[in-house]
């Protein structure tokens, strides 16, 4: 198992914060969060769109055999969910946005003062704020003043990228969102249930070809990692939440761009993360498929997580965005 795909406070050697020179902070619990409403309007945009699902049973796991062992992505086994709704898409920029104006809310990453950072992706203004790399995985950077709304550091910003998914984003900022919206992240069984798209033992969303017919069907790593990307200009980081094709249940994006929480837990004091990032690659974290799985702890954000959120089907949303009673 490689260290640190998706590296948390815990992962600079077991000091977090301490070991950045930050104060440990308060974090404000969702149940102090204002509610908010919008005078009859949605109040996301990236809640526009839910698949409504049936549920049912599924198996669940890799039947390939290509996990890492202590990801205990095995045995196989029949999964049974009941009807839910989850999100199309990951949760957007611009979402976030009308989330933070109107709450106030401040992300874990702003509170701590610092987050993890792709070294190619750091701002050049930013590299006086890099307080040290992740030890075994050098190219993580601990950044100070990385949040969502500078996610390459200071100096960095969100122009052209409204509709690019929200990161930087701990699992206690992802459920402070969910509450506001009166939605709550997926279980791990119904996110798979909903990346297999209804190919039941599946590879990926799409089938068991990584690029049928030579297309690339997600967002991931391409060159030697993490060094050289060759995708044109050596570009890297996300793309919009719609980009490529969405599976057969009209989801887009669960493999690969960025990491995706979810509600439950993974040992103690962590929690599961699923889908891959656009850091995934078959030479180092092949974590893009759809039975893969990862965790981190639920104070941790990164340039490569965000999530989806997900109601229950009895719990329709009203029209101003919330649940009904």
């Amino acid at each position: 198992m490689k260290a640190c795909c998706a590296p948390g406070r815990a992962c600079t050697g077991g000091a977090g914060t301490e070991l950045l020179g930050l104060p440990t902070v308060r974090r404000v619990a969702p149940a102090d969060l204002p509610a908010v409403r919008h005078g009859g309007e949605p109040y996301a945009p990236a809640h526009r769109a839910m698949a409504e699902l049936p549920g049912g049973a599924f198996r669940m796991g890799d039947a390939f055999g290509e996990g890492y062992h202590a990801d205990h992505e095995g045995p196989v086994r029949e999964v049974t969910v009941a009807p839910f709704a989850i999100d199309t898409t990951a949760v957007t920029n611009e979402a976030w946005a009308a989330f933070a104006d109107a709450t106030g809310y401040l992300t874990d990453a702003e509170r701590h003062g610092s987050s993890f950072v792709f070294h190619q992706l750091l701002h050049p203004a930013a590299a006086s704020h890099v307080l040290g790399q992740v030890p075994g995985a050098p190219w993580w950077l601990g950044v100070a003043g990385a949040f969502w709304d500078a996610p390459e550091g200071p100096g960095s910003g969100l122009a052209d990228r409204a509709d690019h998914p929200v990161v930087h984003i701990s699992h206690d900022d992802a459920r402070a969102y969910c509450d506001w919206a009166g939605l709550r992240l997926p279980t791990e069984a119904e996110w798979e249930y909903a990346a297999r798209g209804g190919r039941d033992g599946a590879r990926y969303p799409w089938g068991d070809d990584f690029t049928p017919d030579g297309r690339e069907m997600c967002n991931t790593w391409q060159g030697h990692f993490p060094h050289r990307s060759d995708r044109p200009g050596g570009r890297t980081g996300t793309v919009p939440v719609t980009a490529y094709e969405p599976n057969g249940y009209g989801l887009f994006n669960v493999s690969g761009n960025v990491w995706e929480w979810c509600a439950d837990t993974s040992g103690p004091g962590e929690r599961v993360i699923r889908g891959g990032s656009y850091l995934c690659h078959a030479s180092y974290c092949n974590r893009y498929r759809v039975a893969a799985r990862s965790h981190n702890t639920p104070d941790s954000s990164t340039g490569h997580g965000g999530f989806r959120c997900a109601r229950d089907l009895a719990a329709p949303l009203a029209p101003e965005g919330r649940t009904t009673p």
